[in-house]
């Protein structure tokens, strides 16, 4: 495959977690906004992109009886720095994810990817793959955040009090409090995986 198409993968036939299934822990908990989805997504993705790096250049000197443990020691650094990043800058954003900041060490799509991926090809190719994965997880997360905020507090953008963003509905717009809450959550992703079976199955015939 191309460096394009190890990319362009990402964005669409592999994005996680509509296609790869992976990531739903933190997709299902960080997600009540936009905002919030994004910033776990744009966090996630630097480290995949670094991790992905740093085990491809290091393949060849990684033995494989401690490939595994040699994975979390690269990813669990990176974890560090966007942690330590996040609550200098974002310390909002930062006491919000919680606890999901460090679980992206153990986050099942950037072993995955160090393991399937990185760990067997060259350093250019495994950054596309680790961009594109990363953005398509940072997409998912966004989409999603934002419309369970839309559907749960009528507004886009909302950091917090001092940036409250956009209220985009009506006037007498009841919130549907209940997208907020994890079994909004469940019920959102549910309707976009139904959404991008669709499109598959009509792009399928179509291409037929």
């Amino acid at each position: 495959m191309s460096i394009k198409d190890e990319f362009t993968k990402g964005l669409w036939r592999t994005i996680p977690p509509f296609r790869l299934v992976l990531g739903l822990c933190p997709t299902l908990a960080v997600t009540t906004t936009g905002i919030n989805g994004a910033g776990m997504g744009l966090a996630t993705t630097f480290v995949l992109v670094c991790s992905n790096l740093f085990v491809s250049l290091l393949r060849k000197l990684i033995p494989t009886q401690v490939r595994i443990a040699s994975f979390i020691v690269i990813i669990a650094s990176f974890v560090v720095i966007v942690e330590l990043v996040m609550k200098a800058y974002f310390y909002q954003l930062s006491q919000f994810l919680g606890i999901f900041i460090p679980l992206i060490v153990v986050n099942c799509i950037i072993l995955g990817r160090a393991e399937a991926f990185a760990s067997r090809n060259n350093p250019v190719m495994s950054l596309a793959d680790g961009l594109g994965i990363g953005l398509g997880f940072t997409i998912s997360l966004f989409v999603l955040g934002s419309i369970r905020e839309l559907l749960g507090n009528g507004t886009l953008l909302y950091y917090d009090t001092s940036h409250p963003g956009f209220y985009v509905m009506w006037s007498s717009f009841e919130p549907f409090t209940f997208m907020l809450k994890p079994p909004g959550a469940f019920v959102a992703l549910g309707i976009l995986l139904g959404l991008m079976n669709l499109i598959t199955q009509l792009q399928a015939r179509k291409g037929g």
